[in-house]
C-alpha cells in the first residue's frame, strides 16, 4: 500500500504521513505501507511504485491522502502512476472525502473528536461551527467540502458553515464574523485538513482573530483517518 500526500515544505506535514502510515500498519500486520509525496518531500509515488516493482511485487493499492478530487487527484497522481512504469499493476483508491454524494462516517467521527479536544468537551455547548479547508478552483471539489459541513452540522445539531484557506472565499475570519453578527455567541472552526502546516497555522490566527472560541487540530493519525484509509483499500481490492 503507497500513501500519497500533497507535500509541503513544513516539515509537521510529512512527520503526520509518516505517522498516520504507521498508524495504518499497526491495524494490518504484515502489510507493507509506505508513505510517498507529490511535491517537496520525498520519496515521490512513482519512485516508491518503481521500488516496489524492482523488488519483486506485483500489485499495490495506491491511496490518495487528499479530501477533494481536485486537480492532485484527476491529474497528479494519474502521471505518477504512468510515470512508475508497466511493470507493476496500480490500482488508486478514492480520495478520503467524499466520494460520490455520501460522507464517511468515519471522517465525521475524527472530525467531531479532533473539535472536542479543541473545545475540552463534548461540542454540544457550541452555537455554530466554521469548517475550514484548504480551498480549491475546482467547483465539485467545493462541492464536497459544502456536503461534509451539511453532514457535520447536523450530526453536530448546530449551523456549519465553510471557509478555504485559499483560492475561493469566504476565509475563516469573515466566517466567524458573520457567524457572530447573526447572533452565534460560540463560534468554534473545524480542521479539515489532513497535517499542519502554513494554512492550518493561518486558520487559527485568523479564527482566533474574529473571535472564535477553539480552533481544532488536523487529524493527523487519528484512528479513524486509519479505518478510513483501510476501507477505501477494500473497496478497490474487492
Amino acid at each position: 500500500m503507497v500513501l500519497v500526500a500533497h507535500g509541503s515544505r513544513d516539515p509537521r506535514a510529512a512527520e503526520a504521513t509518516r505517522a498516520l502510515a504507521r498508524a495504518v500498519a499497526d491495524t494490518w500486520p504484515g502489510r507493507a505501507v509506505l508513505p510517498s509525496w507529490l511535491d517537496h518531500t520525498d520519496p515521490g509515488p512513482a519512485e516508491v511504485l518503481r521500488g516496489l516493482a524492482a523488488a519483486g511485487h506485483y500489485r499495490a493499492v495506491l491511496v490518495p491522502l487528499l479530501l477533494t478530487a481536485a486537480y492532485h487527484r484527476k491529474v497528479d497522481i494519474p502521471a505518477a502512476v504512468a510515470a512508475a512504469g508497466a511493470e507493476i499493476e496500480v490500482r488508486v483508491t478514492d480520495v478520503l472525502g467524499p466520494a460520490g454524494s455520501g460522507v464517511d462516517g468515519g471522517l465525521l467521527d475524527g472530525l467531531r473528536r479532533r473539535l472536542a479536544e479543541a473545545t475540552g468537551d463534548e461540542p454540544g455547548g457550541l452555537d455554530a461551527v466554521v469548517l475550514a479547508a484548504a480551498g480549491t478552483r475546482d467547483p465539485a471539489a467545493r462541492a464536497s467540502v459544502g456536503r461534509v459541513a451539511a453532514a457535520f452540522g447536523a450530526g453536530l445539531g448546530v449551523p456549519c458553515r465553510v471557509s478555504y484557506a485559499s483560492a475561493a472565499p469566504p476565509e475563516v475570519g469573515g466566517a466567524v464574523t458573520r457567524l457572530r453578527a447573526a447572533g452565534a455567541r460560540r463560534v468554534a472552526v473545524a480542521a479539515y485538513f489532513l497535517a499542519p502546516g502554513r494554512f492550518h497555522d493561518g486558520v487559527r490566527a485568523a479564527a482566533r482573530s474574529a473571535g472564535a472560541v477553539a480552533v481544532a487540530e488536523p487529524l493527523n493519525d487519528l484512528p479513524e483517518l486509519a479505518d478510513l484509509v483501510r476501507r477505501r483499500v477494500d473497496t478497490v481490492a474487492a
